[in-house]
């Protein structure tokens, strides 16, 4: 068992990380295809695929075979967040799950975000040689969120989260009000804007609806100056225009991706990442001929 106390040995700075100024300045390049990262999970409940990286070989497997696929960020998650389902789980839990595989996943040699809404479990992994903190709740669930990353310079993804979806709202004010909240939390905090990533939060406290009205409308979200970032892989509401299992609905993410693309993204977070990485680069190169 790993004490709350536990530490591993300090790795590099995140924020001295070598990969993360080339990668940032293939996001701000208008003319490349969106960075593209790959989802790992060793979880058992997550929606998709819950239970399938667990053990830490195949956790390892897998993330190599992203890479081999052209992924440019791993992002590991030890908590299902799934807006429907999911069990909570303590920091102590969340570090033994990542305990096995964190630091074989980061001596693979590309960035690794970490998916924690829980502060001393992003700074577990940041000691771990962890580059990047995605914070599915935007840094307003955890007060020491914000005070964690600003202190160790690391790049952070902030997602637009609700507790429930409410049908009735504009989603694209909502969205914007919680960056709004959020890069106010971060600005007083310290964390530089050059390191921080906007994701509008695909499928969380929204109705299919809705989701679909934030990809219509991503442009909307470059008022805030930021690279975004866009998750919509095997999400709940491509079955609601196609009835489908997750499993079943790479073609609805690739298109979904696509429009984000086109509407802005630099950053695809995938559970596909051969495929995605496929389309994205056709669709360069077709537009590249117009």
């Amino acid at each position: 068992m790993i004490a709350t106390t536990s530490r591993p040995s300090p790795a590099a700075s995140p924020a001295d990380h070598p990969v993360w100024p080339e990668l940032l300045s293939k996001l701000l390049s208008p003319k490349r295809w969106p960075a593209v990262m790959g989802v790992l999970n060793i979880t058992p409940d997550s929606f998709s695929d819950g239970g399938q990286f667990v053990a830490p070989e195949r956790a390892l497997s897998q993330a190599r075979r992203m890479i081999a696929e052209g992924a440019d960020i791993i992002d590991i998650g030890a908590e299902s967040t799934r807006p429907y389902g999911s069990q909570p789980v303590s920091a102590d839990e969340e570090r033994q799950r990542l305990a096995p595989i964190l630091a074989e996943v980061v001596a693979l040699g590309v960035p690794v975000s970490i998916d924690s809404m829980k502060s001393p479990v992003v700074a577990w992994a940041l000691d771990a040689g962890a580059a990047i903190a995605n914070d599915v709740w935007g840094l307003q669930r955890d007060p020491g969120m914000a005070t964690l990353v600003a202190a160790r310079g690391c790049p952070v993804i902030i997602m637009h989260n609700r507790d429930s979806a409410d049908a009735s709202i504009d989603i694209m004010k909502d969205i914007a009000a919680f960056f709004a909240r959020s890069l106010d939390i971060a600005d007083k905090a310290g964390i530089a804007r050059d390191r921080t990533v906007l994701d509008p939060g695909i499928g969380f406290g929204k109705t299919s609806e809705q989701s679909m009205t934030v990809l219509a409308r991503l442009e909307e979200l470059h008022v805030f100056g930021l690279p975004l970032l866009v998750g919509a892989s095997r999400k709940r509401f491509i079955s609601s225009v196609t009835p489908s299992e997750p499993q079943q609905r790479l073609g609805g993410s690739i298109a979904a991706h696509l429009v984000a693309a086109r509407g802005g993204a630099r950053i695809i977070r995938t559970h596909d990442v051969q495929e995605t990485v496929q389309a994205l680069r056709v669709a360069a190169a077709i537009e590249d001929r117009i």
